[in-house]
Order: structure tokens, then C-alpha cells, then sequence
């Protein structure tokens, strides 16, 4: 069994930053892509970054010069540093991952985590 669980989402004045974690556990053999979804209320779901086992990003243009995803192999974790918030930016972020676990490869996601900016 594999699990996903984030933290560090709250409540952030416009401009400021915060930083959200997501650690894997469980019976991992290794993990592929991992990336950051968020959510906001009446809106789709939007894939924010992704970051490849090999450290290549992607992001969507909107956060793009603001936020920054890195992982920590050895502690099967990522994270999304976030910068310069907007109120935009109000949303559940998720985590997903690409975990080979007993033989098989599938995709796991967190529980998720509010951000919420406001003044």
C-alpha cells in the first residue's frame, strides 16, 4: 500500500509565500514523475508542476517566475515552493506521484491541502 500525504497549506497574505510538502510512504519500489494539481471552487482541476525522477519541471504559465518544484529522492518527498501569491491562487493543491510498488506502476494522490490567499 502507498500513501501520499501533504502539509504546509493555509492561510497567506497577498505577496507572500508558502511552502507545501507531500511525502510518500509505503511499499515503494522507486517513483517516476511527480508533480502538484490544484483545484479552486467552479473551476477544473489544473496540473500546476510536475518534476521527472531525472529533476526536469514543467509548470503552467501562471505560476511560472513565482513557484518552484523540487523532491528529495532519498525521502521519496516533494514540494512547491510558493511565491508572490494571489488571491488567484486560492485553491486545493494535491500532490500526485507515479509509484512502482510490488511489480506495478500507478499513480497516487494526496488527500490535499487549502491555500487560501487573502488579506
Amino acid at each position: 500500500q502507498v500513501q501520499l500525504v501533504e502539509s504546509g497549506g493555509g492561510l497567506v497574505q497577498p505577496g507572500g509565500s508558502l511552502r507545501l510538502s507531500c511525502a510518500a510512504s509505503g511499499r515503494i519500489f522507486s517513483i517516476n514523475d511527480m508533480g502538484w494539481f490544484r483545484q479552486a471552487p467552479g473551476k477544473l482541476r489544473e496540473l500546476v508542476a510536475s518534476i521527472s525522477s531525472g529533476g526536469r519541471t514543467n509548470y503552467v504559465d501562471s505560476v511560472k517566475g513565482r513557484f518552484t518544484i523540487s523532491r528529495d529522492n532519498a525521502k521519496n518527498t516533494v514540494y512547491l515552493q510558493m511565491s508572490s501569491l494571489k488571491p488567484e491562487d486560492t485553491a486545493v493543491y494535491y500532490c500526485v506521484a507515479e509509484i512502482v510498488s510490488d511489480g506495478t506502476t500507478g499513480r497516487w494522490g494526496g488527500q490535499g491541502t487549502q491555500v487560501t490567499v487573502s488579506s
